[in-house]
């Protein structure tokens, strides 16, 4: 059985924030605008896109 993921997409810049949301982004594999990256469905992962949910979009998956 398949783990369900979710499409995380980058909307905001990472410039001017403090250095810990930087290194979540990079973290979660978003470094540029607009990149995508579907990732599983973790509460690690879903932690991560908490601490930067006013960067990103996120998008339900299988």
């Amino acid at each position: 059985m398949a783990s369900k993921t979710i499409r995380v997409t980058q909307t905001g810049s990472p410039l001017r924030r403090p250095g810990d949301q930087r290194a979540t982004l990079i973290g979660l594999g978003l470094n540029k605008m607009n990149r995508t990256r579907e990732l599983a469905d973790t509460p690690s992962i879903r932690g991560m896109i908490d601490k930067v949910r006013h960067l990103v979009r996120v998008e339900e998956g299988k």
